[in-house]
């Protein structure tokens, strides 16, 4: 029904930046029925992160540690969501997978992997020393 495509990963050294992108496809009314968009990371051996989120009110949220650096914002007229790394640290380094979901975005369960029901396959970001 709706499929969920990022770009944009890469390799960028330490205080560098990225922007990534997330393109929807598919039924065009269940798309414009998605309340909550989020990115999520996964570094090696570690569990997903919430990174950020932003709900139809354009209301966001993000990681404690990613905050101030990181910038999530969409284009719904192109169905893209995208999020803007800046200052970079080797820390950032993961797959960095976006979501949706038709529920609105709340602050208990914005950065849950279970709240989402449609994911992206991943973008790799590597962030070097």
């Amino acid at each position: 029904q709706v499929q969920l495509v990022e770009s944009g990963g890469g390799s960028v050294q330490a205080g560098g930046s990225l922007r990534l992108s997330c393109e929807a496809y598919g039924v065009t009314y269940i798309i414009n029925n998605l309340d909550c968009w989020g990115w999520f990371r996964q570094a090696p051996e570690k569990e997903h992160e919430g990174v950020a989120s932003i709900d139809i009110d354009v209301k966001s949220r993000y990681a404690n540690s990613v905050k101030g650096r990181f910038t999530i914002s969409q284009d719904m007229a192109r169905n893209t969501l995208y999020l803007q790394m800046d200052s970079m640290e080797p820390e950032d380094t993961a797959m960095y997978y976006c979501a949706a979901d038709p529920f609105k975005c709340d602050q208990a369960s914005w950065g849950n992997v279970g709240r989402y029901k449609y994911w992206g396959q991943g973008t790799l970001v590597t962030v070097s020393s």
